[in-house]
């Protein structure tokens, strides 16, 4: 196949999952796995090698992205039941003033999302924005877009939610890296689209509180809230777990560290399994069964968060046939020679791809997904380091962040929570998007300069 139609054949594979997704409204599951056939048969694999490939692809990403996001989808529910997200944000407010509240709610959010989805995350805290609008008479746009932003960076950025984790299998990167690059990008890029954004968009468009307020599910109040360093405690203890695996590998693996006893320790309670497997008990016992849930309860929650966790799941390890049918077609290795030979890095390539599938199909996962499975066997025939992977993990994940639209779900949602029409929230939730896009990719490039 030569460059030409390598080229023509990777951009069909995808306007055709474009196409089975956006036009004929089928399931991101099933048009990977359509796609991922079709990428076979056009390449002139048998039929035997394409199902084994399917087959070794769903099962070896599912085999780490399903435990880690089953796991984190439980966390997170703990959190979302038992009134911690409601803890942090007073705590913060409490501490920042209200002079300071957007600063409260930018780190607020991005604290939050670390277990909780974005859109159950601001649901959940929208409340203390309504309160702080009308209680200061300025533009709901002053507190919300911080807080929107802290949720988005942390959603994208940092494990253990579903994108950055499922890149990270794809493109086998550590998790440990992500984290710890994902702070260093993440808060900076939080900032400028949160509070600093927020300031100058509040004075352009004032949008009073709605009258409706969100209210809980019958049976999640509590008579108090956690404490706030109960909570701080419980979300940082799998990230520094995580994070110690990682740094301890690197000392071990340079000679610095020779205990091989405490690096086997080390390894094993760093690793993501038992990292989330330690912190979700100590969920369910200290947000659970010490604050009076019912052992059903935790059951019911449980089972609840499984419910969207499983979608994310089984989108993921159909991305994971995606690229392992790229690469056992052979399709890989010829765009890894392409982008060998050209002038373009990895780093701007994943982020171009990441950033047109968004920005026509609307769905931040199914970007990072598409993104990861075609870099992936591309970044075989370059030297990177864990921190380079990291690194290109976030460069997806800035470029599935950008432009929110109306083929979005995020957009329809902030719209109708903030009281916004479709250009009220093109000109707030889209651009503070775009700003995370663009400001998060630029400090993407600015630390790959220095690693």
């Amino acid at each position: 196949m030569n460059e030409l139609l390598l080229l023509i054949g990777i951009a069909f594979t995808i306007l055709l999952l474009l196409f089975l997704v956006l036009k004929l409204k089928i399931h991101a599951f099933i048009s990977l796995l359509i796609v991922s056939i079709v990428v076979g048969v056009v390449t002139g694999m048998d039929f035997k090698p394409i199902i084994e490939s399917m087959k070794n692809g769903m099962g070896n990403t599912l085999g780490f992205v399903a435990t880690v996001v089953g796991l984190g989808a439980i966390f997170g529910q703990m959190l979302e039941s038992s009134g911690g997200a409601e803890s942090i944000a007073q705590y913060l407010l409490k501490h920042f003033g209200e002079k300071r509240a957007s600063w409260a709610l930018v780190l607020t959010g991005f604290i939050v999302a670390i277990p909780v989805f974005l859109d159950v995350g601001f649901i959940i805290l929208i409340p203390i924005v309504y309160e702080l609008t009308k209680h200061s008479k300025r533009s709901i746009l002053y507190y919300a877009i911080p807080l929107l932003a802290g949720l988005a960076v942390t959603h994208s950025f940092i494990p253990p939610t579903p994108g950055p984790v499922a890149v990270a299998e794809i493109l086998d990167a550590q998790l440990g890296w992500i984290i710890i690059m994902g702070f260093i990008i993440g808060l900076p890029t939080a900032i400028i689209a949160g509070p600093v954004f927020g300031k100058y968009i509040s004075k352009k468009i004032y949008i009073p509180a709605p009258d409706y307020f969100v209210e809980k599910e019958p049976g999640t109040e509590q008579k108090s809230l956690p404490s706030f360093r109960i909570i701080i405690l419980i979300i940082a203890l799998p990230l520094l777990l995580i994070v110690a695996n990682s740094v301890t590998e690197v000392l071990y693996t340079e000679g610095i560290l020779q205990n091989k006893n405490f690096y086997n320790i080390v390894g094993l309670l760093g690793h993501p399994f038992t990292a989330l497997i330690i912190s979700t008990l100590l969920a369910l016992y200290v947000l659970g069964v010490k604050r009076g849930f019912s052992k059903d309860q935790l059951m019911k929650l449980s089972n609840k968060a499984l419910g969207p966790a499983g979608l994310i799941i089984l989108v993921t390890g159909a991305g994971g046939v995606f690229k392992q049918i790229l690469i056992d077609s052979g399709v890989g290795g010829m765009l890894a020679e392409k982008l060998a030979a050209s002038s373009m890095p990895p780093i701007v390539l994943a982020y171009i791809i990441a950033v047109v599938v968004r920005v026509i199909q609307g769905s931040a996962t199914v970007s990072m997904i598409t993104a990861a499975g075609i870099m992936a066997p591309m970044l075989t025939i370059f030297d990177l380091s864990q921190i380079d992977k990291a690194l290109i993990v976030l460069a997806i994940a800035a470029g599935a962040t950008i432009l929110s639209h109306v083929n979005d779900s995020g957009f329809w949602l902030v719209g109708k929570y903030l009281g916004m029409n479709e250009k009220e929230t093109l000109k707030t939730w889209t651009i503070m998007e775009t700003l995370i896009s663009v400001v998060g990719f630029a400090l993407v490039l600015l630390v790959s300069l220095f690693v």
